[in-house]
């Protein structure tokens, strides 16, 4: 009977649960009718509610009637509990991406893997390849992302080191010693379809990280998190 009773309390506090969260979707769908909500849950915060759109996480009261943009940190742990959160919803499918639509560069054995979505224009994209040169053991599969609204130039340069006959070489001279690739940009690119791929996976800034287990990292990342990264999602 205990058992039972238990059970039936679980039962009715998940419904209750669901129906708050139900709630809180449509009150946002009210109040932002053309943002595509993904899921809506509970936080640790009593009256606080995550809401996931594409490549983010919102937070707002049960009414929606407040929006908060930033990360949820745990005091006490001095855990990303937002960062944490987006790395369990957004994983991506790594071994479904294009492959061919990226710049490879293998450094050693190359048996780690990971992809990146960089702007040939991004000062931040420039640290993380800094931070790269002290990794080995490891592909780099980079999406070529310009920015133009941030960055006018960038798919300039990205067509014209897409469009060189070594474009592993270009992208490594241009980012770590400021040389532009020569030779005409008039090569067919994949551009566009980054683009949308990117639009799709929620990328919506560069240096952009995707890990071989599926994991999204955004922003520059020293060498001593990378490995342990590259290690954690490789089965090391």
């Amino acid at each position: 009977m205990i058992k039972i009773l238990a059970l039936l309390a679980l039962s009715l506090l998940t419904q209750a649960v669901r129906a708050d969260e139900a709630a809180v979707r449509k009150n946002f769908a009210a109040r932002f009718p053309d943002i595509q909500v993904q899921s809506v849950a509970k936080t640790p915060i009593k009256g606080l509610y995550e809401v996931a759109i594409p490549g983010r996480l919102l937070y707002v009261d049960e009414k929606a009637a407040y929006l908060f943009v930033g990360n949820i940190i745990d005091a006490k742990t001095q855990r990303n509990l937002t960062e944490e959160r987006m790395r369990q919803l957004f994983r991506v499918k790594f071994d479904a991406l294009p492959f061919d639509q990226a710049i490879k560069v293998v450094k050693g054995n190359g048996r780690r893997r990971m992809a990146v979505f960089s702007d040939p224009d991004c000062p931040y994209c420039v640290r993380l390849e800094k931070e790269l040169q002290g990794v080995t053991n490891v592909t780099v599969y980079t999406f070529l992302f310009p920015i133009d609204a941030l960055h006018p130039g960038a798919s300039g340069k990205a067509k014209a080191i897409w469009c060189t006959a070594d474009r592993s070489k270009a992208w490594s001279a241009w980012m770590q010693e400021g040389k532009a690739p020569a030779g005409n940009a008039d090569c067919a690119t994949p551009l566009a379809q980054i683009a949308e791929l990117g639009r799709k996976l929620g990328v919506n800034g560069t240096p952009t990280l995707i890990f071989a287990d599926g994991q999204v990292v955004p922003g520059v990342i020293p060498v001593p998190q990378l490995e342990k990264l590259l290690d954690s999602s490789s089965g090391k």
